[in-house]
């Protein structure tokens, strides 16, 4: 016999790679430039030109067998070095090489992060709206998923229900800022709110609760938001970062997470965090893009487009009647549905061949979520569909 629960997963894909495989479809049916796909996170903006530059220096210039070879099985000490010095310089958080663990992407970080901190019983706290794979990560690592509903006026965290749900089974909790998918920055009143009812809950309980910080949208911000760094807060938190989205490489997979010198046990942490690696077999991440990242820390890729987008999108659905709060980063939209079921909302939104994903996988039912990292010209072709659905709802 096979694993049942892993052949599950396999034979069902997530709402959005459903709806973006559908969006494959339709555009060989009917041509690409006719298909409004909103569905993936996809970056749309290249990698900045230096990330190309380094690439190919390091290619012609750098010892292939050391620059394709394995590294130490945590990431290259002279990577890390470069990544802890970043997170001083840009944060003023303490941090050290021997903190830092390189991955394959957020996903790696997160999976690494939760099967380290996690033992059978134990319980994670999802804040919704979240990456629905946050379920599937937490549940292999032998986490029970406890869901809490952030404030639906303005998307940050409900301490009443947060309170209601931290138990003495609880082991961690995971923070997403800017949040996918509603493009909503924890402000720094919530984190130190969090920071607070976390502490008196860990002195109650007499155990450790972990924050997670996922953190691939960190530098997607606009009009100068500052995202709180969550380690100069509360000591017990771990950052897991990807530069898919800063960089615009989601298709390299690489990112890291950091252990914070203040967590408790710190040394003990990160020897769990890199034995989670290593049963996982995420180890030695991609040697190439290591050392390129390692060149271009706090570099981003023109995100300007991304704001242009934003506000050509918000603009016009706000105008036509659509209920949405304005986002302050990452490349997402949070729309309430025109009709209390967002996956009809989704599927009737096919017929104008717009694809947007329904929030209900979020843990946010009545909402849908629309990723604009598309091209500026395919949001612009695609508004004449929105304000035709929502006049059905009127008519």
């Amino acid at each position: 016999m096979i694993s049942e629960k892993m052949m599950e997963l396999g034979k069902k894909r997530s709402v959005i790679r459903e709806i973006f495989e559908y969006g494959n479809k339709r555009r060989q049916e009917i041509g690409a430039e006719n298909v409004f796909d909103f569905s993936l996170g996809n970056p749309s903006i290249p990698a900045p030109d230096v990330v190309k530059e380094t690439m190919l220096r390091l290619i012609n210039e750098k010892d292939p067998v050391k620059l394709h070879g394995y590294t130490s099985a945590q990431g290259d000490l002279s990577v890390r070095s470069a990544i802890a010095e970043d997170i001083k310089n840009r944060f003023g958080a303490a941090s050290g090489a021997d903190l830092i663990y390189m991955t394959c992407g957020a996903a790696a970080s997160l999976t690494i992060s939760l099967n380290a901190l996690v033992r059978d019983g134990d319980e994670v706290i999802v804040l919704a709206p979240f990456f629905p794979e946050y379920r599937v990560f937490a549940e292999k690592a032998g986490a029970k998923v406890r869901v809490v509903k952030c404030r639906e006026e303005d998307l940050q965290i409900d301490f009443s229900a947060l309170q209601e749900a931290i138990n003495e089974k609880t082991k961690a909790i995971i923070v997403n800022s800017p949040n996918n998918p509603s493009g909503v920055v924890l402000s720094e009143e919530t984190i130190i709110e969090l920071s607070k009812l976390l502490e008196r809950k860990q002195n109650e309980y007499k155990t450790e609760i972990y924050v997670i910080a996922d953190e691939p949208y960190r530098e997607l911000v606009y009009g100068g938001i500052e995202v709180p760094y969550i380690p100069n807060y509360y000591d017990n938190t771990l950052v897991c970062y990807s530069f898919s989205k800063s960089l615009s490489l989601p298709g390299e997979r690489i990112g890291y997470i950091f252990v914070s010198p203040k967590v408790n046990n710190c040394s003990d942490v990160y020897a769990a965090v890199c034995g989670a690696g290593r049963a996982l077999g995420f180890v030695c991440a991609p040697s190439l893009l290591q050392y390129t990242v390692a060149e271009n820390l706090g570099k981003t890729a023109n995100i300007e487009i991304y704001d242009k987008n934003r506000n050509i999108l918000y603009d016009a659905l706000t105008e036509y009647g659509y209920e949405l709060a304005r986002p302050d980063g990452a490349f997402y939209l949070f729309m309430k549905s025109p009709e209390e079921d967002a996956n009809a909302f989704c599927e009737r939104a096919k017929k104008y061949e717009i694809l947007i994903v329904p929030g209900d996988d979020f843990g946010f039912e009545g909402y849908v979520r629309i990723s604009y990292c598309v091209s500026t010209e395919m949001i612009l072709k695609s508004l004449d569909g929105f304000k035709k659905l929502i006049e059905e709802y009127r008519g």
